[in-house]
């Protein structure tokens, strides 16, 4: 069976392939095909070969172990990776926009194009497609923020190539204005992906929050074990694909300290194994207080 790392370097690798293949061919028929939009969509796809290559690095820092100067390991390597992507797509983004718009401006300029970029197009939709799908499911699969973002840099690849088709037919038509236009809107887009991307990965690194649903069903475990008479409070981070539990339980006042620390050992290995992404859990153990309705609501066995 293949591990985390194993998995993501496999799907990374492969786009890398792929990504070195569609610029070097999407460039050449912009050029020979006369075509500013695919131009720009070649170097948005150059761009993906930065990223695969920033995946695979956040991806071998992220798989090593804690040491004295990371204590808490190095899982955010792949947050860290997620946020430079976001600012190289809205780089990316920003640059086809500016030339797509000014081109607008200077209609002269814009050449009539073949056929040629109309079929390095089609062939470009397909394999980047492929490309999002196989990335995404590995992303979704190990909880991979670097690669989720890897992912939908081939989605936007993909609706660029789109808009750029949309682009060349029409200048083929005899409306030369909807080539650079497509690339503005082209550019949006990729402005787009890269904004939810940054905002994503900078929570993150502010130790955002696990989702409500799986906090919900991670405090209800809490509960649901033995000798536990409440949650007091329940505060989790976001460590890379992992996260972090921090909780305070509230137990009989009476029990020993060994009784105590057996519930709070118990509620620990309940959560670890109740989720793959759940690195560590500390439990603070205090006793329960005869006028709190949330300590005595439940029956202690």
């Amino acid at each position: 069976m293949e591990t985390r790392y194993e998995e993501s370097t496999s799907v990374t690798i492969k786009s890398i392939i792929i990504n070195i293949i569609l610029t070097v061919i999407k460039l050449l028929a912009g050029f020979f095909g006369n075509s500013n939009a695919m131009l720009a969509d070649g170097m948005h796809s150059a761009s993906d070969i930065a990223t695969s290559v920033g995946v695979l690095i956040g991806n071998k820092i992220s798989k090593k172990p804690d040491d004295s100067e990371h204590n808490y390991g190095h899982e955010k390597a792949e947050t860290l990776v997620a946020f430079v992507l976001s600012l190289i797509l809205l780089f990316v983004g920003a640059e086809i926009g500016i030339n797509s718009f000014k081109l607008l401006f200077n209609l002269d300029q814009v050449k009539v194009p073949n056929m040629l970029p109309l079929i390095v197009g089609i062939i470009s939709i397909f394999f980047k497609e492929y490309q999002y799908h196989i990335t995404i499911k590995v992303a979704n699969k190990i909880n991979s923020p670097s690669l989720k973002a890897d992912a939908w840099h081939h989605r936007s690849d993909s609706l660029s190539t789109i808009g750029a088709l949309i682009g060349i037919i029409g200048s083929m038509l005899g409306f030369k204005v909807l080539d650079p236009l497509a690339g503005v809107l082209v550019s949006l887009f990729v402005i787009k992906v890269g904004i939810e991307i940054l905002m994503s990965s900078s929570n993150e690194l502010m130790d955002y929050s696990i989702e409500k649903e799986e906090k919900d069903k991670l405090n209800k475990i809490a509960m649901d074990t033995e000798g536990v008479c409440n949650v007091k409070s329940f505060k989790s981070r976001r460590h890379g694909a992992m996260a972090y539990i921090d909780l305070t339980i509230c137990v009989d006042g009476k029990i020993t300290v060994f009784d105590g620390h057996e519930i709070a050992h118990n509620v620990e290995e309940n959560i670890i194994n109740s989720s793959d992404n759940i690195k560590a859990v500390i439990v603070h153990v205090e006793p329960k207080m005869d006028g709190c309705k949330k300590c005595n609501h439940k029956t202690i066995m």
